[in-house]
């Protein structure tokens, strides 16, 4: 489908089963093909950035059925591959740090946009500890080759944390391969520090304990995987924050399952920008829940720790009572597309006088949302679903390349639809 157009509407109700969330399925898909021992894992999702971690895994050897991952015990018995990554960041990062480890000769690649990603603090992070990694290309970005390296963490590795916290997570995943107890340092400020928490999580429940002093040095201990036999992977938090600002937004009640108080993931605290904006905001065991109505109040906040859910707060903010401003965002500058430019551009086309600048976002809303307009998702699966709030104006909406959702949430319009009237 080319494009979707969405009716006006005005009330949101109903409640909505989440999916896997992408961020620990990958995380949970390298470690169980890594570690010693099979492993069920529940709640996985199935979406096209999962399929492209668990084909390229299929092609290094592991063996996979239905929900079950059989570890390969440690480094990956393929020692030579050609790997399409598509622009699943949470797979090309991690995979490139593990496979530096293998011992092998193995090319990395994906769509455009991820040969547009930076990726060169990873990469000069596993050259100092001895990994050969050459780029086919444009120095500092995908494509790579990674060819047999001798590994040594015997002094420590570091690695910048400034543009992306996905550099760090891809050397912590990779350490345990050395056989070595290793020490990480982080050079510069880390962002979106919640999603390393992710990490350190998943890593603990497959047998690896790191211990961190601050967000300045990890600890790895020395150690391998161990199957924890059975995991469940909790419903994706990010993807939770467009339904729930739809409560905000439209009355509600609106209840998602499948991620609660309990939950791991840092854009849980999502909540926090849905509760200052003027919505009553529940949490349970396994669900979360909003209402609300217009207008919303203008916020002025720092969502370094929530960049995928402060998409949603962008669209939010043409609710809002006067001037929102977003702050310390500035990753969104290289994620599936220029997030901040996209953002400024689509929510112009409602109406809303945006300023954008190197790391911030400020949105004025209009009197009365623009209607009939068509929203360019620039192949970005959260374009899409973020806008897919503005219909809640009244006004009719097209969303332009509604499939890109495919990527973490394919039913994600399905869904909507039960829930807007």
């Amino acid at each position: 489908m080319e494009a979707l157009r969405l009716a006006p509407a005005r009330r949101a109700a109903g409640s909505v089963r989440l999916p896997g969330s992408k961020s620990i399925s990958n995380r949970v898909l390298l470690l169980a093909a890594l570690a010693e021992g099979e492993t069920e894992i529940g709640g996985l999702l199935d979406a096209d950035d999962t399929k492209v971690m668990r084909e390229a895994l299929s092609k290094l050897g592991v063996s996979f059925s239905e929900n079950r991952v059989r570890g390969a015990g440690g480094a990956f018995p393929v020692r030579n591959a050609d790997l399409f990554l598509g622009n699943a960041g949470t797979a090309f990062r991690p995979l490139t740090a593990a496979l530096a480890f293998c011992g092998g000769e193995y090319t990395l690649s994906g769509v455009a946009r991820m040969h547009e990603r930076p990726i060169g603090d990873l990469v000069d992070g596993l050259r100092g500890i001895g990994a050969r990694i050459e780029y086919e290309k444009a120095d500092g970005f995908p494509p790579l080759k990674i060819l047999p390296g001798k590994i040594s963490l015997h002094k420590g590795a570091r690695v910048r944390g400034d543009v992306s916290s996905q550099f760090l997570t891809a050397l912590l995943m990779a350490a345990p391969l050395s056989g070595e107890a290793a020490t990480i340092e982080v050079q510069g400020e880390l962002i979106s520090k919640p999603y390393v928490e992710i990490t350190l999580n998943v890593m603990r429940r497959f047998g690896v304990d790191v211990k961190r002093d601050g967000w300045r040095a990890f600890h790895v201990p020395k150690g391998s995987y161990v199957s924890p036999k059975k995991i469940l992977v909790e419903g994706d938090a990010s993807s939770a924050s467009y339904f729930l600002a739809a409560g905000a937004i439209g009355g509600g009640p609106v209840r998602v399952e499948g991620v609660g108080r309990e939950s791991i993931q840092g854009d849980v605290r999502f909540t926090e920008v849905l509760e200052r904006m003027g919505a009553k905001v529940s949490l349970g065991e396994g669900y979360i829940e909003a209402s609300g109505g217009q207008p919303l109040r203008a916020i002025d906040m720092d969502m370094n720790h929530i960049p995928d859910a402060a998409m949603t707060a962008a669209v939010m903010a043409l609710f809002a009572d006067g001037r929102s401003t977003l702050r310390n965002i500035g990753s969104w500058r290289v994620k599936e597309t220029d997030r901040i430019a996209a953002m400024a551009s689509e929510l112009r086309k409602l109406g809303a006088d945006v300023e954008e600048g190197r790391d911030f976002l400020k949105v004025s809303p209009p009197g009365k949302l623009k209607g009939n307009a068509a929203i360019d998702t620039y192949d970005d699966h959260r374009m899409a679903m973020s806008f897919a709030l503005a219909q809640l104006g009244g006004v009719p909406v097209t969303i332009n390349d509604p499939g890109c959702v495919g990527k973490t949430f394919p039913g994600f319009f399905g869904c909507w639809k039960t829930i807007v009237s």
